[in-house]
């Protein structure tokens, strides 16, 4: 009989956290989840998917504009908020029950508390009253949304957690933030018809992705009605009567109906007894973990956005799924987070892998770039005028794609499948052997034949 109550413990029952539980128990293990919340995550609960149905509905706006140029004749549309929430809930519902009876399928105990580690191999349920044992322990509790705490109205604000469970569709909204989860739904509202105003306190929106994009996502948003406001910042937040008065650090007033502060995330760890057994705790909160998710504590464990690395839920799934192999299989196994693919559901739509430009640069030193910037086939009918950006970086010396990125209608699916050629080492030559799917936009991923230009050292 074990000494312990489970051979693993995991709390939080997202992504990484369901997947090391799932495939740890498989291999024999008893094992338990502890969420405070609802089964599935951020990205099943208030993330990823329900963001991606909110922008299928904000996408039909543009599509019955289109749908003229094309024949169709289409009625006055209109839109009803509430019918929007309501089915989203009740998908939300259908996923939350799927990952429950997964668990219990796996003989997985699901426990409805938050957990906290209250001594070496010891965890306190709170709100059961009890305290269990594990062998080893997971932490997988990933991450919350910032707030800027000493901003004058701060109580005004929502985020990502409220904004799916709006009472009606606001038709001001203002969006404190650039990064993606900002300009994605910052993208939803203005499809759906809201005045919406980005407000970013850097030169250029989407730090960090291809700068090529970042500017072609900038123009092609604001084309759209999207007014983005960089170099500024919100200084103060104040309800109203009729809503809300947002002054800006530079001066500006603007009128809203809802404040989206989308201003980043931080690894959720405050309170969960971390500290109590030593664990070592970057300055940002991120649990510190080596390349097979252990703390400096040998029994307790982290995966996914509570560490910090690469914060995307498919990245989570691989780490929880090398957690449980190299615990409970007898199989050492490591994430490589290397060309990792991956999409961002702004309107229009990115898909990237590999490196920028920019880090290619500093990498590689001598680059052939090869850019693409047209209009699709489907808007010249449509007389839209949003153009299409692919983008390929390749490692001259070697004639190695580095980096592919996409800006356009479908750019995420296509972004999947680079994803592969490019982890595979795929050279330019190798595109250029691959002859063209016609007529699609892709096509021009293997049809650029002369570089845009040529960085040499």
């Amino acid at each position: 009989m074990s000494e312990f109550d489970y051979d693993l413990f995991v709390i939080g029952a997202g992504s990484g956290g369901v997947r090391a539980a799932r495939m740890a128990a498989t291999y024999g293990a008893k094992v338990a989840v502890a969420e405070e919340y609802r089964v599935g995550g951020t990205c099943v609960i208030r993330g990823c998917v329900p963001k991606k149905l909110m922008v299928y509905a904000s996408k039909f706006a543009h599509e019955f504009e289109d749908a003229a140029g094309f024949g169709w004749t289409v009625g006055e549309p209109s839109f009803d908020w509430k019918t929007l929430i309501e089915r989203k809930d009740a998908e939300i519902t259908r996923l939350n029950g799927l990952y429950i009876k997964n668990l219990e399928r796996h003989d997985v105990e699901v426990i409805q508390s938050r957990a906290e580690i209250q001594a070496p191999h010891r965890i306190w349920l709170a709100g059961e009253e009890r305290h269990v044992t594990a062998k080893y322990i997971l932490v997988a509790t990933g991450g919350r949304p910032n707030m800027p705490m000493d901003l004058p109205g701060v109580e005004n604000l929502i985020t990502s957690n409220e904004v799916f469970n709006l009472d009606k569709m606001p038709e001001r909204v203002v969006v404190a933030g650039a990064g993606y989860i900002a300009l994605e739904f910052a993208g939803i509202f203005n499809g759906l018809g809201a005045e919406t105003t980005v407000l970013y306190r850097g030169e250029e929106i989407l730090r960090g992705f291809d700068d090529d994009v970042r500017a072609t996502l900038h123009e092609e948003m604001e084309n759209r009605g999207v007014q983005i406001l960089t170099h500024d910042n919100l200084a103060s937040v104040e309800r109203h009567d009729e809503g809300l008065t947002v002054t800006t650090t530079s001066g500006r007033t603007l009128q809203a109906d809802q404040v989206l502060c989308a201003i980043g995330r931080s690894p959720y760890t405050t309170g969960l007894g971390l500290e109590t057994v030593g664990v070592d705790l970057a300055s940002n909160g991120a649990v510190k973990v080596d390349e097979y998710n252990r703390t400096n504590i040998d029994h307790i464990f982290a995966v996914g956005d509570v560490t910090d690395r690469v914060n995307l839920t498919p990245v989570a799934i691989r780490e929880g799924a090398a957690l449980a192999e190299t615990l409970f299989n007898d199989n050492p196994t490591t994430t490589d987070y290397d060309n990792i693919a991956t999409a961002v559901f702004t309107q229009p739509e990115i898909g990237t892998v590999g490196l920028t430009e920019a880090e290619a640069e500093k990498v590689y030193g001598n680059l052939d770039v090869y850019v693409a910037k047209f209009r699709p086939m489907k808007n010249t009918l449509a007389g839209n005028d949003e153009k299409m950006l692919m983008k390929v970086i390749v490692a001259a010396d070697s004639d190695k794609v580095v980096g592919c990125h996409i800006l356009g209608p479908d750019a995420g699916e296509m972004s999947q499948l680079l994803g592969i050629a490019i982890k595979m080492g795929a050279t330019k030559a190798d595109f250029d052997a691959t002859v063209a799917v016609h007529p699609t936009a892709a096509e021009e991923l293997v049809t650029m034949k002369e570089p845009t230009r040529r960085l040499r050292k």
